[in-house]
């Protein structure tokens, strides 16, 4: 997968998108990420890419000049275009999925009181928001949905049955407790079935561990599963 992040702030994502599992995956060639700025093409002197709105009312709208130019450089033809702002469809590891598939994906970095409605409206396929919250950049949340996105590229984590398995994965339920060594720690032990060997028991044990958790904690999520008739 080839990654674009177009934002004002490449600093806020250099650091995550260079540890861990990410970090690992772009040094195997799995994805390539590139960073760039829409200050590169500011189109006066002082490297304006700011500016009040129309109208009136409080905070900077990001203008559309360098923001055009900064999209369409990186831009190829089968690039998707993903603007990060708190009004897109909420961030759900479904959409992870989807956007995993992509060959070419560019995240757009909202700021200030967010983007000219007219970058909005030519430059860009789909919105996201990773929750009703609102941070102090879209950057933020490009680094949070680029994570998501490329872990679930095949070869990246170690077996990819590990994205399957995991909360919000086949089944849409949270995950199941885990347990490792030693099999007593203070009193408290860990449950028989995952000592007995028996592979179906404990399947079955976990699946309705994950049912129990998933119940208590997030039971949107069951309706939700009801809804769309999965089994």
């Amino acid at each position: 997968m080839l990654l674009d992040i177009v934002t004002l702030f490449p600093g806020i994502c250099a650091g995550p998108l260079r540890e861990s599992i990410v970090g690992r995956a772009r040094e195997r060639g799995l994805v390539d990420i590139r960073i760039s700025t829409p200050r590169d093409f500011a189109v006066d002197r002082h490297g304006t890419v700011d500016d009040t709105p129309y109208g009136g009312g409080a905070g900077m709208v990001l203008k559309p000049e360098p923001l055009f130019a900064a999209v369409e450089r990186v831009a190829t033809a089968d690039a998707h275009v993903v603007l990060l702002t708190p009004q897109g469809q909420p961030f759900r590891q479904a959409l992870a999925r989807r956007l995993a598939t992509r060959r070419h994906l560019v995240l757009v970095c909202g700021h200030y009181e967010g983007v000219d409605e007219r970058a909005r409206q030519v430059l860009v396929d789909e919105e996201i928001s990773i929750g009703d919250y609102v941070l102090t950049n879209g950057t933020i949340a490009a680094v949070v949905v680029a994570d998501a996105v490329i872990r679930l590229l095949p070869g990246v984590l170690g077996t990819d049955e590990s994205s399957v398995d995991e909360s919000f994965g086949r089944n849409g339920w949270l995950e199941y407790p885990h347990y490792t060594r030693p099999a007593e720690y203070r009193g408290m032990r860990v449950p028989e079935v995952l000592l007995s060997g028996d592979h179906g028991n404990i399947e079955q044990w976990r699946r309705e561990q994950s049912l129990v958790r998933t119940a208590a904690r997030r039971p949107e999520l069951l309706q939700r599963r009801e809804e769309t008739g999965h089994e």
